[in-house]
């Protein structure tokens, strides 16, 4: 076994989360009551599980929510191509990833929820799985797992890597934590060059620049569901509504009725447990709702169609004529990656709220393959616009396609490090 890193805070931390482990079980159940875990599912988090380990080489794979574990799918593509004889281990943190991922990863890799960071639960759950190396995803600094894995000389790799300035400078308050954290990485690999300074400056040996959020293939698109949209909207335009958060609906909807007053406005919010609420807040602004989780049809008299289910966002995105991605309109949130969408053709506006994907707008502005809305009112222009000249929705979709097709050639740079570290 390797020597752990060592420094006070580490040892404090980890006794401190010792003390914690016997009410953990009590603060899960608490979540799972409030739908944040999945209550039969409850001993993956601490480190228990009854799923056996496959006889072999294992990798460990961890994207802590929807989007990060999302861009794990073509790292996972990646190696299995190049590593037929290995098995694969996903892990993520939320109820709605595991949803998500349910339907998206590919046959034969396992899944579980990433157990919690005490001592005893990341022990568990690296003592049974084994796995040779481990691929965390953007910003999954936890000790007590990076320790235990350290010490049971499991190689470590931290991918798409993502720290702000604000989370930077709190890990710089303790530098000697933040260097022996950070070296335990055999890789890190930064999603740009401002956050690899960052981690250069806490003390890790920064490689090459990898957005695993940028690669990926099209989400799947259901046809059936792709005609009955279709069918329900007849000659009316489509605005989708992707990703959005609270208070982001309101401004939306109002911009549609402004810009397009007859067209079907479809509402995917980030969160699909959201679905009543929305529905209800669209109904008091006078749209004639339906809810795809209630069964209801988007049917010729409805104007606003609430999509809160999951994995179905494929469908949505190719029926829309114009696709306003959410999360870009409040404060807070930092928008959220486009590339999806842009990966479907689709004509894509975004809120001007979007330091999550901040590079990525930046080059679609840069090729007309995105417009940037600066409020509801100009919202509505470009609404209007976009449906009013299907001729440019079509341009702008196809340079936001032919955009998103360039972006894989940093994963073939990347998996040349990668490989060294994964077990023989």
């Amino acid at each position: 076994m390797s020597r752990p890193p060592h420094t006070l805070p580490l040892a404090l931390y980890a006794a401190a989360t010792g003390l914690f482990a016997p009410l953990a079980p009590v603060v899960l159940r608490r979540r799972a009551r409030a739908g944040k875990e999945d209550p039969a599912r409850l001993s993956e988090r601490l480190g228990r599980t009854t799923t056996p380990r496959p006889a072999g080489p294992l990798v460990w794979l961890h994207g802590v929510s929807v989007g990060e574990g999302l861009s794990l799918i073509p790292l996972i593509t990646a190696l299995r191509t190049r590593r037929p004889d290995l098995n694969m281990l996903v892990t993520n943190g939320t109820v709605t990833s595991a949803q998500v991922l349910a339907g998206r990863l590919p046959t034969g890799v396992n899944h579980q929820f990433a157990p919690i960071d005490t001592p005893g639960a990341a022990a568990g759950f690296l003592d049974h799985w084994r796995p040779g190396a481990a691929l965390l995803v953007e910003s999954e600094l936890w000790p007590n797992l990076i320790v235990a894995a350290r010490v049971r000389n499991i190689r470590l790799a931290l991918l798409s890597a993502r720290i702000t300035e604000a989370s930077a400078k709190g890990w710089g308050r303790a530098p000697a934590t933040a260097r022996a954290l950070l070296r335990t990485f055999d890789l890190v690999l930064p999603q740009d060059p401002a956050t690899g300074a960052r981690l250069a400056r806490l003390g890790a040996e920064v490689g090459p620049c990898l957005n695993l959020k940028r690669m990926g293939e099209a989400p799947p698109v259901d046809a059936a569901t792709l005609a009955a949209l279709k069918a329900a909207a007849g000659p009316r335009g489509i605005v989708l509504a992707a990703s959005t958060h609270a208070g982001e609906e309101p401004l939306i909807a109002k911009a549609v009725r402004a810009g397009a007053l007859d067209a079907l406005l479809i509402v995917a919010p980030r969160h699909p447990d959201r679905g009543p609420a929305v529905a209800a807040e669209l109904a008091g602004l006078g749209f004639r709702v339906a809810r795809r989780s209630a069964g209801e049809p988007p049917g010729p008299t409805v104007t606003a169609y609430v999509a809160d289910t999951l994995g179905e966002l494929g469908a949505f995105y190719a029926a829309a004529d114009v696709v306003v991605i959410g999360g870009s309109f409040v404060e807070g949130i930092g928008g959220h990656n486009p590339l999806e969408a842009a990966r479907l053709g689709c004509a894509i506006v975004t809120g001007p709220w979007v330091a999550n994907a901040f590079d990525v707008y930046a080059e679609m502005f840069a090729e007309a393959a995105a417009i940037g809305a600066r409020d509801g009112a100009s919202l509505a222009r470009h609404i209007a616009g976009l449906l009013d000249h299907p001729m440019i929705a079509r341009r702008i979709g196809e340079a936001a396609a032919d955009y998103a097709g360039r972006q894989g050639a940093a994963l073939e740079a990347a998996l040349a490090l990668i490989e060294p570290l994964l077990p023989t």
